[in-house]
């Protein structure tokens, strides 16, 4: 990952490190399963690709959408580290079930702990990034903090890919060494991270009673649209691990695509967060929609792991230029006291559309194959596009 200036960096409060090295080190547990759970889902217990695009949609909607009610919680008490160490305690405690499954059903479960952990965390600890973060700071601050959870992204895969090589294709054994980075990410964040000093507000309430809901702006709500439209574009990777194996990649080398990938977004994702605090935030999510276009139509396309690898580096820059962008954007349009409300909803509708952008992609693969699902990507980024331009115009 290519080192930001030294002078931003020593400007970025300390809490952000250890948010980023927190992230880090689940990802690291997280990726070692999940870069491996489709090919464990299809080839050892026998399930379908539609049914994997199912399962995924529906757990990693189940995250997105518990984060609306744990944002909420955070805003209510005016204290978010306590909910966020819960989340990854779930996280952590989840792996070892995987290792376990006799079947896709103890399998399901587990996802769904671990992704109801996720959906706890989430919104508290995107709320306490833009509580400690300067306003000047605030893109450089996702940017970092997404940066580093994408550093674990890529080395999770690649030690599962070393373990996978060394213990010849024994999956759980490789689900039993996830445990050890999540036990690591709940205790940093329990010893390592002072939240900063907040009471609950006085007469606080429900937040997202209506009266406090009429306080999230129309801008706001455009972010939550659009984002939203992001998701459904932009479908689980599960389908990018499924991608590489069938183009022919070895199945214990099939994690490497997606290290590959996330080394890319690593890299990528700091310098574009410091790029949104002097860009215009819109034409930067038009440029992230063109990449993602180029990545769909790559993967559509690709006969062979290198036309693969070349999309999935376009889908990992895409990445680095939009999520921390449209983090930012949510922090910067929502009241301080509702930050965690307003992350909350933001993933709330992502969260459906998530859960139908999986669906969908599953029932084009099984039906048409692979091609048809990262066609049917592309046509919805030229559809967010055309939302994108139409805004633009009403806003002049």
């Amino acid at each position: 990952m290519p080192t930001p200036p030294a002078s931003t960096l020593r400007q970025i409060p300390a809490g952000i490190w250890v948010l980023g090295l927190v992230s880090m080190l689940m990802d690291i547990s997280s990726e070692m399963v999940h870069s491996l759970l489709p090919m464990f889902m299809v080839t050892t217990l026998g399930t379908s690709v539609l049914v994997v695009g199912l399962i995924e949609g529906l757990a990693e909607s189940t995250a997105l959408i518990v984060k609306v009610f744990s944002g909420a919680l955070s805003d209510y008490l005016g204290k978010r580290k306590g909910l966020a160490v819960l989340g990854y305690a779930m996280g952590a405690l989840s792996k070892p079930l995987f290792a376990m499954a006799p079947g896709i059903g103890m399998v399901v479960t587990a996802r769904l702990i671990d992704r109801i952990g996720k959906g706890i965390r989430g919104a508290p600890r995107d709320a306490l990034v833009a509580d400690i973060a300067p306003a000047h700071l605030r893109g450089a601050a996702f940017g970092l903090r997404q940066s580093l959870d994408t550093v674990g992204a890529f080395l999770g895969p690649l030690i599962g890919v070393g373990l996978m090589l060394l213990w010849a294709n024994d999956f759980r054994a490789v689900f039993w060494v996830a445990v050890a980075p999540g036990a690591l990410a709940v205790a940093l964040l329990w010893f390592g991270l002072r939240e900063p000093a907040t009471s609950r507000p006085a007469g606080a309430t429900n937040p997202i009673r209506r009266d406090n809901l009429r306080r999230l702006s129309p801008a706001y709500w455009w972010v939550v649209g659009i984002g939203a439209a992001f998701t459904l574009a932009r479908f689980s990777e599960a389908f990018l691990v499924l991608r590489a194996q069938q183009s022919g990649v070895a199945m214990a080398l099939v994690p490497l695509v997606m290290v590959a990938m996330n080394l890319v977004y690593a890299a990528s994702a700091y310098p574009f967060g410091k790029l949104s605090d002097r860009m215009s935030h819109t034409r930067l999510l038009v440029w992230g929609l063109l990449v993602l276009i180029a990545a769909d139509l790559v993967l559509a396309r690709a006969v062979g792991p290198l036309g693969v690898l070349l999309g999935l580096a376009l889908w990992g820059i895409h990445m680095g230029m939009t999520q921390g962008l449209l983090a930012t954007m949510v922090a910067d349009t929502a009241p301080a006291d509702l930050r965690g409300t307003a992350f909350g909803l933001f993933n709330l509708m992502g969260g459906i559309a998530m859960l139908l952008a999986s669906v969908v992609a599953g029932a084009l693969w099984d039906t048409w194959g692979p091609a048809a699902t990262f066609q049917g990507g592309a046509v919805f980024c030229v559809l967010t596009l055309l939302a994108l331009f139409w805004h633009a115009q009403q806003q002049t």
